[in-house]
C-alpha cells in the first residue's frame, strides 16, 4: 500500500483504502494544510455530504472549535508530532433536523498521525464520545422492552379473563327487565369492559403471530400515513417531505410500520395541538445511513426516517422512560403508541430514538437494509 500513498501532487488513489469504509470511527486522510484527501462512509454519515463533495475541501470547516487544528495537521506531516490527540466538536449533518443550530454538534476524539512522510499525508481519526453512552442505552432499552413485553403478555392474559366475565353478566342484566339507571349502569359495564378488552388487544398486537414480510416502499408508507395524519388534523397542521428518493424497496411488515410511523407522526401532532404551537410544523425526512451498528450488529447500510416536529418538545422527566409502556406525558394518552413503535422497529432488527429540544423534537427511525 505504501506505494500508492505517495500520489502526485497531495492526492491519494481512494480504491487503495476501501478498507476504511468497514470502520465504524471517522477517517479522514488531510494534506499539511488540512486539505481533505479522503473520507470514510462513517464520516460521510456523520457530516451529511457525499465524499465527492468533502474532498478537497477544508477540513477545518467541519468543526467548531477549530482554531488548533491547523498547527497540529502542520506540525504531524513536518514529523515533528508522531501523533496528537485534541477533544474537539464536530458541525451537525448537512440536512439534518439541528443543522446550522449548536442541537447537533457532537463532541468527538480526534486522533492525527503521520501516515505517509514522504508525501506529508496526515491520518485523522475521530471517535464519538456518545457511541459507547447510546451502545449502552440500546442495550438497556432492548432488555427493558423484553422484559415489559413478558409483563404485558402476563398481565394481558390476567386480565381477559375476568373481564370476559364481567361483560357476559352485564349483558344477562339487560336482557333483564331494569329500571332505566340500572340498564344504563350495565350498559355503561359493557362498554368499559370493551373498551379495556381493545386496550388488552393492543397490547398483545405486536408480540402475536410471525411478522408479513413483503417488499416495502417506506416513501408509500410515509405517504399513507401523511394522508391519515392531515385528514384527522386538518389544514392547520402542516406535513413536510424531504424524501431521499434513492431509498430501495426492503423486505418488512408494510402494515405494522405503517402503524408505527403513524404512532410517531400522531404523537407529534398531538403535542403540537397541546402545546398550542402558532405554525404547528411535521416534517417527514428520510436518508441512508453507512456502516452503522444497531443493536450490536454492524450494517452497511440502514434507512432511516426522521420525524421532525416544532413543538414543545419531551419533556425531560420523560426522557429516559418516554418508550415504556403506559407511559404518557400527554393527559388523556394511554402510553402505548411510541412503545407499540418501539416494538415494531425491534422486530424489523431496528432502533427508534428521540432528540432534540422545544422547537425541534426528532424521533429516528432506523431499519438495516444489509
Amino acid at each position: 500500500m505504501s506505494g500508492t500513498r505517495a500520489a502526485p501532487a497531495g492526492s491519494v488513489d481512494a480504491s487503495a483504502f476501501a478498507v476504511f469504509d468497514h470502520l465504524t470511527t471517522l477517517v479522514a486522510l488531510v494534506d499539511g494544510g488540512g486539505r481533505c484527501l479522503h473520507v470514510n462512509a462513517a464520516l460521510e454519515a456523520a457530516l451529511g455530504l457525499p465524499r465527492r463533495s468533502l474532498v478537497g475541501e477544508d477540513i477545518r470547516h467541519w468543526f467548531v472549535d477549530a482554531a488548533a487544528l491547523h498547527e497540529l495537521f502542520t506540525r504531524v506531516a513536518n514529523g515533528e508530532l508522531a501523533s496528537s490527540r485534541l477533544l474537539v466538536r464536530l458541525h451537525a449533518p448537512v440536512g439534518s433536523a439541528s443543522a446550522g443550530t449548536t442541537a447537533g454538534e457532537r463532541s468527538v476524539q480526534l486522533s492525527a498521525s503521520a501516515f505517509d512522510a514522504a508525501s506529508g499525508v496526515v491520518l485523522i481519526e475521530m471517535s464519538p464520545l456518545g457511541l459507547q453512552l447510546r451502545d449502552e442505552r440500546e442495550r438497556r432499552v432492548q432488555e427493558l422492552a423484553q422484559a415489559n413485553g413478558e409483563l404485558l403478555r402476563n398481565l394481558a392474559h390476567e386480565v381477559r379473563n375476568p373481564l370476559g366475565g364481567i361483560r357476559g353478566a352485564a349483558q344477562l342484566l339487560l336482557m333483564e327487565p331494569l329500571a332505566p339507571a340500572l340498564a344504563e349502569c350495565a350498559q355503561l359495564i359493557v362498554r368499559e369492559a370493551d373498551r379495556l378488552h381493545a386496550l388488552v388487544d393492543r397490547l398483545l398486537a405486536t408480540h402475536r403471530g410471525t411478522l408479513q414480510v413483503s417488499d416495502v416502499n417506506l416513501h408509500e408508507v410515509c405517504e399513507h400515513v401523511r394522508a391519515l395524519v392531515v385528514a384527522e388534523f386538518g389544514p392547520a397542521l402542516v406535513v413536510e417531505r424531504d424524501y431521499d428518493t434513492s431509498i430501495p424497496e426492503f423486505r418488512g411488515d408494510r402494515g405494522q410500520l405503517v402503524q408505527a410511523v403513524l404512532n410517531v407522526v400522531r404523537n407529534a401532532a398531538q403535542a403540537l395541538a397541546a402545546g398550542a404551537t402558532p405554525q404547528p410544523c411535521v416534517v417527514l425526512r428520510t436518508r441512508v445511513r453507512r456502516q452503522v451498528t444497531l443493536r450490536g450488529r454492524r450494517h452497511r447500510l440502514a434507512l432511516a426516517l426522521q420525524v421532525q416536529d416544532n413543538g414543545p418538545g419531551v419533556p425531560e422527566t420523560m426522557r429516559e422512560r418516554i418508550f415504556h409502556p403506559l407511559a404518557s406525558g400527554r393527559e388523556g394518552g394511554t402510553g402505548l403508541g411510541l412503545t407499540l413503535a418501539h416494538a415494531i422497529l425491534q422486530r424489523h432488527q431496528g432502533t427508534i430514538e428521540c432528540d432534540g429540544a422545544p422547537g425541534c423534537t426528532v424521533f429516528t427511525l432506523t431499519i438495516p437494509l444489509t
